[in-house]
C-alpha cells in the first residue's frame, strides 16, 4: 500500500470533484471516505488507474452524500410546514389561480395561454411568439378562455392532471423562453406535491428539479445553444439532481407509472452519465418504449428514434424515424443528426438547413444555421 501516491493523488482529486460542482468542504469529506476505502481494497485489489478509482468513489461518495443531506432537508421542511394548532394555513393564491384558469372546460392550449397571459405575466405577444401564431389570433384565444371561466368560483377548480399539464407547459416556456417562469413553475409543483401525494405531481417535481440542474450549461455566454452531448457536466447543479433522483425514486417506488416519471427517469439516466459517451442509451430506450407505451406521443417517438440511434446505431435510429410523420415539429433536425451519424453529409446539410426555417426559437434557429455551415463547408474542402 502506497501511502505516499494517496496522498500525492488527494488534491488533484479534490480539485476534480470541485470542477464538477461540489463545494470545497464536500469534495475533502468524499475524498477523505474515498481514501478509507482505497486502503481497505487496495492491499488485496489495487487497481490499474489509482487516479481514476479514487474519482470516482470519491464522485459516488459525495452523490450519496448529497442525496442524503438532500432528504434530510426535505424531512426537516416537511416538519416545519406541517399545520399547527388552529386553523390551517391558507392556500396558494397563485396556485389557486392554476387550478381555475386550467378549468376542465378550457383546451390544454387556452389553459396555458390563459395562465401564462393572467398568472405568468407574459404579454400577448410573447405568448403567441411562444406558439407560433398571429398576436390578434392569441389575443382572441385568451379572451375567450377568459369569458369560459368568467362565471367559475374558486370551489370548481380544474383537476390535478389538469393542474399538472399546465405546470409542465408553464416550465417548459420559462425554461426555454425570455421571461424566467421555471423557478415559479418548480416552487408551485413543489406545493402541489406536498398537499396531494400524487405520484405524478412528484415525477414532475423531479422532471423539473432533473431538467433545471442542467441550465447553466444549455448556453454559452454569447446565448448560443449547447447541445446536451457538450455540456460541461461540471456546471451542473449536483444538489439539484441528487433531490431529483430522491423524489423520483420515491414516485417510483408507489408502483403507478404515469408519462411525467417516465420522463424523469430518462432526465435521471443523463444526469448520473459522467460524460456523453457514458449514457445508458439502452435503458433510456427501454424508459422512452415506456413512454410511448403510456401517452402514444408522436414526440416521444421522434425521442426514441434519437435513443434508439445512440444505442443501435444511426440506421436504426433512421428506421424508427421512418415510421412517423415527417410534418412532426424537429423531425429534420432528428433526421439531419441522424443522417450525420450515418455519413451522409450532403443529407444531414440540406436537413438541418430545412429545420432551421421551422425552428420555434432564435437559439435553436441559429443552432441548426450553425450545423448546415459547419457541414457545407466540410464537403467543400
Amino acid at each position: 500500500m502506497d501511502e505516499s501516491l494517496l496522498r500525492t493523488l488527494t488534491p488533484t482529486v479534490i480539485s476534480v470533484l470541485v470542477r464538477r460542482g461540489a463545494d470545497f468542504a464536500a469534495a475533502e469529506d468524499a475524498v477523505q471516505e474515498a481514501l478509507i476505502e482505497a486502503v481497505r481494497v487496495w492491499p488485496d485489489d489495487p487497481p490499474r488507474d489509482p487516479k481514476g478509482w479514487l474519482v470516482t468513489v470519491a464522485w459516488r461518495k459525495f452523490l450519496d452524500a448529497a442525496r442524503a443531506d438532500a432528504s434530510r432537508r426535505d424531512r426537516e421542511a416537511r416538519a416545519e410546514a406541517e399545520p399547527g394548532p388552529g386553523p390551517g394555513e391558507a392556500a396558494d393564491d397563485t396556485l389557486q389561480l392554476y387550478f381555475l384558469c386550467a378549468h376542465p372546460s378550457l383546451t390544454p392550449a387556452s389553459a396555458v395561454a390563459l395562465t401564462l397571459r393572467a398568472v405568468g405575466g407574459l404579454t400577448t405577444r410573447q405568448i403567441a411568439r411562444a406558439y407560433l401564431v398571429p398576436e390578434a389570433t392569441m389575443a382572441q384565444r385568451i379572451s375567450r378562455a377568459k369569458r369560459t371561466v368568467s362565471g367559475v368560483r374558486f370551489d370548481q377548480p380544474g383537476d390535478v392532471a389538469t393542474v399538472l399539464r399546465v405546470l409542465y407547459l408553464v416550465f417548459n416556456e420559462g425554461y426555454s423562453g425570455d421571461v424566467d417562469l421555471a423557478a415559479e413553475a418548480i416552487r408551485l409543483t413543489r406545493r402541489l406535491a406536498a398537499m396531494t401525494c400524487h405520484e405524478e405531481a412528484a415525477g414532475l417535481l423531479a422532471l423539473m428539479l432533473l431538467h433545471h440542474a442542467r441550465r447553466p450549461a444549455r448556453t454559452r455566454p454569447d446565448g448560443s445553444l449547447v447541445p446536451l452531448a457538450e455540456q460541461d457536466r461540471g456546471l451542473w447543479n449536483t444538489r439539484l439532481i441528487a433531490e431529483g433522483v430522491d423524489v423520483l425514486q420515491a414516485a417510483l417506488a408507489r408502483d403507478r407509472l404515469g408519462e411525467f416519471q417516465a420522463q424523469a427517469a430518462i432526465a435521471a439516466l443523463h444526469a448520473d452519465a459522467r460524460t456523453a459517451d457514458e449514457t445508458d442509451w439502452v435503458q433510456i430506450v427501454e424508459w422512452y418504449d415506456e413512454l410511448v407505451r403510456i401517452t402514444g406521443s408522436p414526440v416521444a417517438r421522434l425521442n426514441r428514434a434519437v435513443a434508439v440511434g445512440e444505442a443501435d446505431g444511426p440506421r436504426a435510429g433512421l428506421a424508427a424515424l421512418a415510421e412517423l410523420d415527417p410534418a412532426l415539429p424537429r423531425y429534420a433536425a432528428v433526421a439531419a443528426y441522424l443522417r450525420e451519424r450515418d455519413g451522409d453529409l450532403p443529407a444531414a446539410a440540406r436537413l438541418y438547413a430545412d429545420a432551421a426555417r421551422s425552428a420555434p426559437s432564435l437559439p435553436e434557429r441559429d443552432h441548426l444555421l450553425r450545423q448546415a455551415t459547419r457541414l457545407n463547408a466540410r464537403l467543400r474542402s
